[in-house]
């Protein structure tokens, strides 16, 4: 049946030539929020799918597409519903409401307490709210077509769907998960898809058959968010619990990551989008072995970059040196510098080093930071996390190394973290492989973290590295007798022919993911 012949749209009386109808722009003022919504859901999935599964940009990828191919099913089902079209649309939003609403809580939830079941549920959400949303848009146009002309339909209602994507686009990393987190931010969204619902509820109100049920209906998803939205908190607390096993004392959604510190048995540890990064009971091991094979060989260094290491444990090491006299640490979160600079359980773990007037904090990507500059460095520290993602992953390419080159002084060393060489044995020869291929010598090492397994690191340097005679005191791990065993290497850990690592390719990525993916299944 034809739309124009729906005995349930009552058109009302007409406005003068050019004059839009209260109606018709309350309709549009929905279309924004509806565009707002879908594409605050979509980003939502990302970035857990993100958080959870690592590699960003092929999350993103696959659940944009997914999305997209929903919304073009949800679009080519619109045709489908005929009759009573505003109670359709009532319909849908109150389901877009509660499923793109809860979809951050459920897989916080899911990841926890089943986490076999997580990429189930994602995509399966996905697919749901996607071709709901596909259905909406269609159902505003249809409804609005009877008074308005069609080249000024498509225009209006494209122009007000762009404009909620915008809103959103630039308010979801800025504003809205570091302010109000993932969960919180979700269930907000679906208030605002249930408002839409009750927007419908009143202007069609003479147009609905059942409008007490309607009614109802709206109530209870209400009830239901505005329910979600007070224990927000302890849903994220309650799944990041038995995920985190041991106690939260801290927890944070930045616009770049989510930070979590535990605290049990082994300590304090830190996590950032669920991977640890170090354990109080033996961090020391790890930062003693990134830090001092470069610091005490160089002899006399006075100007120290650190690149990453944002907890400041390798900058407490590197002031162990009392001929330093300057270190610039390049964190490009700056609430990773704020929390363990101000935090006092965690300047206890960097012994307050972040507040030394000798240590400069610059909150920036470190490859630009690298590009814009032109001071150089006697020692440059590189502690990123693992490539996980492309993102993160462009910081062991040989565009980045061939920078670093340019800022480390000819007499300079530069140390890489670079992860197992055990578990991870082609990742870790790519970076070697990477390193040297812009004409820096790269001499590897190993050192047993219990709480990381075997794990590896890089020295590159135009000039020869050699062994150094003497170490700083108070040391609970490195002796000169014990650093010369971390440079041999086993039969399994033995260097493989690998690919370098470019910007144009990142095969360090795909082949970390591919090594560590082994490991956990």
């Amino acid at each position: 049946m034809n739309s124009h012949s729906d005995p349930l749209i009552i058109p009302e009386p007409e406005a003068p030539a050019g004059t839009a109808r209260p109606i018709d722009i309350a309709l549009l003022a929905s279309v924004f929020v509806i565009a707002a919504c879908g594409l605050l859901y979509e980003l939502a999935a990302g970035a857990l799918a993100s958080y959870v599964l690592g590699d960003s940009v092929l999350q993103f990828s696959t659940i944009i597409g997914t999305y997209l191919f929903a919304m073009g099913v949800g679009s080519w089902l619109s045709r489908y519903f005929e009759r009573q079209l505003p109670a359709h649309f009532l319909r849908i939003e109150l389901m877009v409401a509660l499923v793109g609403g809860s979809l951050p809580a459920i897989l916080f939830l899911s990841n926890a307490y089943a986490p076999g079941a997580f990429r189930v549920l994602l995509y399966g959400m996905v697919l749901l709210v996607g071709t709901l949303v596909g259905l909406e848009i269609p159902l505003v146009m249809r409804i609005l077509k009877r008074n308005v002309q069609l080249k000024d339909l498509v225009s209006q209602v494209l122009t007000f769907d762009y404009l909620g994507a915008l809103a959103v686009s630039m308010a979801f990393p800025l504003l809205l998960v570091p302010q109000l987190g993932l969960v919180r931010t979700g269930l907000l969204f679906g208030f605002m898809n249930a408002a839409v619902a009750v927007w419908a509820l009143w202007l069609f109100r003479k147009e609905l058959r059942r409008f007490k049920s309607h009614a109802v209906a709206c109530a209870l998803v209400l009830l239901a968010l505005f329910a979600g939205l007070l224990g927000a908190d302890h849903i994220t607390r309650f799944a990041e619990d038995k995920f985190y096993q041991d106690r939260i004392v801290l927890s944070s959604a930045t616009s770049y990551q989510r930070i979590v510190v535990t605290h049990g048995k082994p300590g304090y540890r830190l996590y950032l989008n669920g991977n640890l990064q170090f354990a109080e009971r033996d961090e020391y091991r790890y930062h003693e072995a990134l830090v001092h094979p470069v610091m005490a060989a160089h002899g006399a260094p006075r100007r120290v970059a650190v690149l990453g290491g944002g907890d400041g444990m390798a900058v407490r090491e590197v002031l162990k040196y009392p001929g330093v006299e300057s270190v610039t640490l390049v964190e490009l979160d700056p609430a990773m510098t704020d929390l363990f600079s101000q935090h006092p359980m965690l300047t206890r773990l960097n012994r307050h080093a972040l507040e030394d007037p000798r240590v400069k904090i610059i909150n920036t990507d470190a490859f630009q930071w690298l590009q814009q500059g032109t001071d150089t460095f006697d020692v440059i520290i590189v502690d990123f996390p693992d490539p996980t993602n492309f993102a993160i992953g462009k910081l062991f390419t040989n565009s980045f190394y061939a920078l670093l080159d340019q800022r480390l002084a000819a007499s300079g060393y530069a140390v890489i973290q670079t992860t197992s060489p055990l578990i991870a044995r082609k990742s870790f020869w790519t970076v070697v492989e990477t390193i040297e291929s812009v004409g820096l010598s790269a001499r590897p090492y190993h050192a047993h973290v219990p709480s990381f397994g075997e794990w590896g690191f890089v020295i590159a340097s135009r000039r020869p590295w050699r062994l150094p005679e003497k170490l700083p005191e108070g040391l609970r791990f490195l002796s000169p007798a014990s650093l010369p065993l971390m440079f041999d290497f086993p039969v399994d850990m033995a260097r493989v022919p690998t690919q370098v690592n470019r910007l144009s390719n990142q095969v360090l990525v795909h082949t970390y993911e591919q090594e560590w993916g082994e490991v956990a299944h």
